[in-house]
């Protein structure tokens, strides 16, 4: 039987081995899957995942002792503006290590921040590339600020120093404006931050009559934790909202995708809130200076009016003593025409009364003439008919009750009769 050893013996021999074949240090580019800190230590587990996709094809173990990581880890934070964490790649100078104990280990003896930048900012350049193919990335630079910006939907830490310092920069402003703020709490950090600033947006959305304007500040806060607002589904939301945003979130260095995207962007809470309190001052002083130029040009107009009005008044008793003349003149002038007219229709009409007068004398002498014969005539016959001649020839006429009396049979015994002749009425009764 061939002789054993002990697994110290082996492990020493590994750890001779690898002192001997890989004496160096080693840059090495890897993406962090895990990290932690554990007493001034960090541990780190790297991985290598697929070009095509994302399964992993080499993994590591990796530590930075605390007497490195008090200054790496500082300087990371410095030059990238976060924190180490996992997802992200990373540029580290290692040397292999294996103890007899713990077994093999990578142990990182600097990071280069500088790459981690780069693929930070590729990540970045990538979703601009996503947001300018899907024509979004200019939409919120569309939108117009209302003249009178007052109501604002505040999307924050509800307990963070920057709101505080949002409200109370924009409530002690100088001018006394008045702004009506509504806060609609959110996670401002760590990985819920996407989740967390889309669910905020959408309650203001169901409620987007009531605001002009959104405002998204983060303050107070670790400036080392920005990842979250440098995504693309929490970009999309924001370049599609209706209403303008204003994004105030303490990034010192390069602006976030959230920056770009957003209507403005400024860097401080405190910041945000005097672009507010500017514009809204800026507007009042705009509608002061019109009321002023108002005011004065109604005065202006005032006054010119009142000289117009006296030089019309200077200019009244001439024009009128013009017109006056102007329409006596004419109306003496229709008068003289009416005149005329009339004495020429008078003239007129007296020849026509005189020709109808000598054409219709004859014939009325004629006709007069007619009428005259005509009524001796009749004369002579009223004269024939006379009772007085009848009277005088000897006849009589008998009246009963005053008519005349032409069949007895008119008559009943006991009647008076008047009978009239010529000399006189002899009056008689029937028996």
């Amino acid at each position: 039987m061939n002789k054993t050893i002990t697994l110290y013996e082996l492990n020493h021999l590994v750890n001779q081995t690898l002192a001997l074949s890989m004496p160096g240090e080693y840059w090495v580019e890897a993406e962090v899957s895990e990290m932690r800190e554990v007493r001034g230590h960090c541990y780190i587990e790297l991985v290598q995942k697929d070009e095509w996709g994302s399964t992993p094809v080499a993994k590591a173990s990796a530590k930075c002792w605390k007497t490195n990581w008090q200054y790496l880890g500082p300087r990371f934070e410095r030059i990238t503006g976060q924190s180490l964490k996992s997802g992200m790649k990373i540029l580290v100078k290692v040397y292999a290590d294996f103890h007899e104990a713990f077994g093999f280990s990578w142990i990182i003896t600097d990071i280069d921040a500088t790459f981690t930048m780069g693929d930070m900012a590729r990540k970045r350049q990538e979703i601009i590339r996503i947001l300018k193919e899907e024509g979004v990335f200019d939409l919120q630079k569309e939108l117009i600020l209302p003249m009178l910006t007052q109501r604002i939907a505040v999307i924050s830490s509800e307990n963070a120093a920057g709101y505080g310092d949002f409200c109370n920069q924009l409530w002690d402003n100088e001018y006394g404006l008045k702004f009506s703020v509504r806060l609609f709490p959110a996670v401002m950090q760590g990985k819920q931050v996407e989740e967390s600033v889309i669910q905020a947006l959408n309650t203001v959305h169901a409620e987007v009559d009531s605001f002009d304007v959104v405002v998204i500040i983060r303050g107070g806060g670790a400036t080392s934790d920005m990842s979250g607002f440098d995504t693309l589904l929490l970009a999309e939301n924001v370049a599609n909202f209706p209403l303008p945003i204003i994004t105030g979130i303490g990034h010192d260095r390069d602006e976030s995708v959230l920056d770009l995207i957003s209507h403005t962007s400024v860097k401080t809470p405190t910041a945000a809130a005097a672009l507010l309190v500017d514009r809204l001052s800026a507007v009042y002083e705009r509608v002061w200076e019109a009321q002023e130029r108002m005011g004065r040009l109604v005065s202006m107009t005032m006054e010119r009016e009142r000289m117009r009005m006296n030089r019309l008044e200077e200019k009244i008793p001439i024009l009128f003593s013009l017109v006056k003349n102007e329409k006596v003149a004419d109306i003496l002038q229709l008068y003289n025409r009416l005149q005329l007219l009339v004495e020429q229709k008078v003239v007129v009409q007296k020849h026509r009364v005189d020709m109808l007068f000598h054409r219709f004398q004859p014939a009325l002498q004629q006709q007069m003439n007619n009428e005259k014969y005509h009524i001796d005539i009749l004369s002579r016959r009223l004269e024939s008919l006379d009772p007085a001649l009848l009277l005088k020839r000897g006849y009589s006429i008998t009246l009963h009750q005053g008519r005349v009396v032409r069949h007895p049979g008119q008559l009943k015994t006991g009647d008076e009769l008047e009978t009239r002749v010529e000399q006189g009425i002899i009056r008689s009764v029937v028996q």
